[in-house]
């Protein structure tokens, strides 16, 4: 299974159901995309578990590196077969630029 990756300027987010934040916890405290679910890199392997199985997962992080690993990860989970990953090119540092909006804290909104 395979992931593919889309520019954080082709991103709507309204039309997107889950988002994961691979950066760690202080990163995502201090700003984070809107709805985005905190899973650190560094504990995804014990946490994928929280991720759904199906569906469309998008996976963010700074700048779209961690964010490629996860993916990498997360597509060979058997678990997971189901679900498309779609890794967010520019990351949250890219949504930044663009003006949009970001959360502080440790909540998703």
């Amino acid at each position: 299974m395979s992931w593919k990756e889309v520019p954080v300027q082709e991103i709507d987010i309204s039309q997107v159901e889950t988002l994961i934040d691979v950066r760690e916890q202080d990163e995502y405290s201090d700003g984070h995309i809107p709805g985005a679910i905190s899973i650190p890199l560094s504990g995804l392997e014990e946490s994928f578990n929280e991720i759904p199985t199906t569906g469309v997962v998008y996976v963010v992080c700074r700048s779209g590196a961690r964010s490629a690993r996860a993916c990498d990860f997360l597509t060979q989970q058997s678990s997971h077969a189901s679900a498309s990953f779609i890794n967010v090119g520019g990351g949250t540092m890219g949504w930044i630029i663009e003006g949009r909006e970001v959360v502080t804290g440790d909540s998703p909104r």
